[in-house]
């Protein structure tokens, strides 16, 4: 019976949350809105609606979001070129899929930014299917993304693990009834993951790979 392994991408298997941050911060500096740093670490890996309204709150005036969320678009996309894959994400996808693991994936990010993270990532050979932002209507922490991923895969929430860096990622797994796995590289305190529903926590992608044998992902028989 078929296994599925749902990986986020920014911040769990691509090194680029910090990117988010600085290109978010600029974007709202840029329309005139003061918002700390940290406030937009904590809000990475929401949909961009979502993370605008997270950060303006409901009060905020809404015809600005498109703006915003433009702006982002350019200044992150000066980045597509030198975007980096975090420590054997690569690797570790391609083991999962020679393991025969569906691998799929569970993102926010969608078109040339999502092209680019593959690339950085450099695994598509084992990549089965995307669910992206343009796949579902509500993001992370909903957990729309992580069910659609496990459509694509044809595996119920029983036979999945889904990894990702964010208490969203967590919320939305968890949501889907999924085990959850929470890697640190994407800057969140392991505390705050499993309180939000990482049933196990590891350093990075190469932290998980090296203990693959001990992980959730080995309690799931083929």
């Amino acid at each position: 019976m078929d296994r599925a392994a749902v990986f986020d991408v920014d911040g769990t298997l691509a090194d680029t949350n910090h990117l988010h941050v600085v290109t978010w911060w600029e974007a709202f500096r840029q329309a005139g809105h003061d918002v700390p740093m940290h406030a937009v670490h904590r809000a990475v890996g929401l949909g961009s609606t979502d993370l605008i309204a997270h950060l303006l709150g409901d009060g905020r005036d809404e015809d600005e979001d498109a703006a915003l969320s433009a702006a982002h678009k350019a200044l992150y996309g000066q980045y597509f070129d030198r975007l980096h894959a975090l420590p054997k994400a690569g690797e570790l996808l391609r083991r999962l899929h020679g393991d025969g693991w569906r691998v799929v994936l569970a993102t926010s990010a969608s078109g040339a930014e999502l092209g680019a993270l593959r690339r950085a990532i450099d695994a598509d050979e084992a990549i089965a299917g995307t669910a992206s932002a343009e796949d579902v209507a509500e993001g992370k922490p909903a957990p729309e993304p992580v069910e659609r991923a496990l459509e694509l895969a044809g595996v119920p929430a029983s036979r999945a693990v889904f990894v990702g860096d964010t208490v969203w990622d967590m919320r939305a797994g968890a949501g889907a009834g999924v085990r959850c796995v929470g890697l640190l590289c994407g800057g969140i305190p392991r505390a705050d993951l499993e309180e939000a529903g990482a049933g196990e926590v590891y350093d990075d992608p190469a932290d998980l790979l090296d203990r693959l044998s001990d992980s959730p992902l080995a309690r799931i028989p083929k």
